[in-house]
């Protein structure tokens, strides 16, 4: 029960519906093309963590499945592309956001968030 108040709360005031919003446009924008397809999941997997984000934890996927190094291919191209600046603005509204004791849970999910944005590929949410 707590959960759900904390996740309609970050909805309507810790800025979780602008967010997933902007991460659906984006991973919607990255699957029009061929080449953008596997980074546009990634968008939709923050997307569905930065709605929801209360009693979800990030898991590491096993590097023994098929596509390791592909992954790391990947999450460097996306951290010199984009998860540099993404991770910096969710570390940004993370300190933001952990001046007030309120604050304090959304600052937690603005920094699982950074960790996510950072290297996505190979990492999942799970509750």
């Amino acid at each position: 029960m707590l959960r759900l108040v904390l996740d309609i709360l970050w909805l309507t005031l810790g800025g979780g519906f602008v967010i997933a919003v902007q991460y659906f446009l984006g991973g919607l924008l990255l699957c029009l093309t061929i080449v953008g397809i596997p980074f546009g999941v990634q968008c939709m997997k923050l997307a569905g963590l930065a709605a929801f984000p209360f009693g979800k934890d990030l898991h590491v996927e096993p590097s023994s499945l098929p596509g390791g190094p592909l992954r790391l291919v990947l999450n460097v191209l996306w951290v010199v592309v984009a998860g540099i600046w993404i991770f910096l603005s969710h570390l940004g509204l993370a300190l933001a956001s952990a001046i007030t004791i309120i604050g304090i849970p959304f600052a937690v999910q603005h920094l699982k968030l950074a960790v996510l944005a950072l290297w996505p590929f190979g990492r999942t949410a799970r509750t």
